[in-house]
């Protein structure tokens, strides 16, 4: 007989949409929670800007949030979904608070708002200075640790969806740091994965972000939409002989009045949007620098701010001033060296406004998930905003119906292959560099066509063996996901938010 574990809810991933799910099921819940690394890990961790929210009822407020959030997604968004993530904001802030997390405030104890590009209003919420989502996260798994129904375990990836004869997932194959198949039974699962940043050369995301939840829930047959729009963050810190992971200059540092120059020293914004310039959305400012880089034979550009003094900068922003110095850049003295780079998934896992993907037993919530509220771009800092309200709302779904969880259906799927040692890293450096090259912020069909004919081939190839082991599922993981957005990006002909198409 094989080991196995049973849980009311499992929930895949541990950042800020899988923990805050998590953390409002009903304490009666039995849940388990599987991180494919760690539970200190992920882009919940790296969030720097903050969480885009009007706490206090203010209608027109409400209504500006909702048309900014609009705008800034090409009107491509779920109205009714928008509508939700900006009047349920206030009420998960409340919450979050509630649960141990603390925002910057200021000697009056009034929270410190700041601005982004694309808001009209300040209503960015922010903690540890440019640090926030290290300290929302390191506030909550403090909090975690009350939660006595909460099994966290880390080092487990999730691979398949175990499903009965009605096509109802029941469980899941995990599989351990020993290649070795772990199984799990539930009534609900909750993909709360993250994005898929990995599966390009450089990205603000971590390498192992490969968009795992989304090629686990394509393989199981369950929708997937919108992923040609891939955004790419304006103003990632330019280092020449980086590789991997970018550091991210926030967003918000163009909020505190930081100005584009291109390497000829120019302000360029005007050229591209006078009304917003800097504080345009992300889609026009990346492509405004990309053109501006073109223009001037450069792989960079430079933000400005050294019209603010060097206290404010140190205390606005320790995190970003600490590592700009240790490049040789003072921000208050220097420009800062920026190029954009791939930050986000606006697309992902189709899900409804309950969390419910057209699988039954299966929800999506936070950046795996397309809920339909960033449309064809983001708005800054509505990410973590996202998994707090949809997070919310999944919760609530699941113990409304928790009377039904006590009866569980145990069913072992056929093994899906052997622990073999086989090195795959020639594959997963060429997807890469591939999507880096090819399906980067502009697009052309010819550069599509090449980059779908290089993964399909290593997709098949993947496809042909069967390997029980992390390194094998992270890497068809990969070509997967890569596939899926090439293919979104060429059925899509038309130029629109982040999805940018020459011909």
């Amino acid at each position: 007989m094989k080991n196995y574990r049973e849980f009311d809810v499992v929930i895949l991933g541990g950042g800020l949409a899988g923990m805050y799910t998590a953390m409002n099921l009903d304490r009666e819940l039995k849940i388990g929670m599987f991180i494919k690394d760690k539970i200190d890990k992920g882009s919940s961790n790296l969030a720097q800007g903050g969480i885009a929210a009007e706490i206090k009822f203010d209608e027109a407020k409400i209504k500006e949030h909702y048309e900014d959030t609009l705008r800034a997604g090409s009107n491509l968004n779920n109205k009714e979904a928008v509508e939700i993530l900006v009047n349920e904001a206030g009420e998960n802030i409340r919450n979050l608070v509630s649960m141990g997390v603390n925002f910057d405030k200021d000697q009056n104890g009034e929270f410190i708002k700041t601005l982004e590009g694309g808001h009209r209003s300040r209503r960015i919420l922010h903690a540890g200075g440019d640090a926030t989502g290290e300290s929302v996260m390191r506030d909550l798994r403090e909090s975690l640790k009350k939660y006595t129904n909460i099994d966290v375990f880390e080092d487990e990836m999730a691979i398949q969806i175990i499903t009965d004869d009605n096509n109802k997932a029941i469980g899941l194959v995990c599989i351990n740091n020993n290649n070795e198949p772990d199984y799990v039974f539930t009534n609900k699962i909750v993909i709360a994965t993250g994005g898929c940043g990995g599966v390009y050369k450089n990205s603000t995301n971590e390498k192992f972000a490969v968009g795992d939840g989304i090629a686990l829930a394509y393989r199981a047959g369950i929708k997937i939409e919108n992923m040609e729009f891939v955004q790419f963050h304006p103003t990632g810190l330019y280092e020449p002989e980086k590789r991997g992971r970018v550091f991210l200059i926030s967003e918000a540092v163009r909020g505190e009045g930081a100005i584009l120059r291109n390497i000829e020293g120019q302000r360029f914004m005007d050229k591209y949007d006078k009304e917003r310039m800097e504080l345009a959305p992300r889609d026009v400012v990346s492509q405004a620098i990309k053109r501006e880089m073109f223009d001037t034979w450069s792989d960079h550009v430079y933000l400005d701010i050294r019209h603010k003094t060097k206290d404010f900068l140190m205390h606005r922003f320790p995190t970003i001033y600490e590592k700009c110095m240790s490049i040789g850049v003072d921000m208050s003295k220097d420009l800062i060296p920026v190029t954009p780079i791939e930050h986000f998934l606006c697309g992902g896992i189709a899900s409804d406004l309950c969390g419910h993907t057209s699988m039954e037993g299966v929800y999506a919530v936070g950046e795996c998930a397309n809920t339909g509220v960033h449309g064809a771009n983001r708005l800054a800092s509505n990410s973590l905003l996202e998994c707090l309200v949809f997070g919310k709302r999944v919760a609530d779904d699941i113990n409304a119906s928790k009377e039904e969880l006590s009866k569980r259906t145990i069913k072992f799927p056929p093994v899906i292959g052997e622990p073999r040692k086989f090195n795959f890293k020639s594959i997963r450096v060429e997807i890469r560099d591939t999507m880096d090259k090819y399906v980067q912020i502009v697009r052309t069909e010819e550069g599509l066509n090449l980059a779908k004919k290089i993964i399909e081939r290593h997709y098949k190839n993947l496809k042909k063996i069967n390997v029980m082991s992390r390194y094998y599922f992270e890497t068809l993981n990969m070509a997967t996901v890569a596939l899926i957005i090439i293919d979104a990006a060429l059925s899509r002909n038309e130029s629109i938010g982040c999805h940018c198409r020459l011909n």
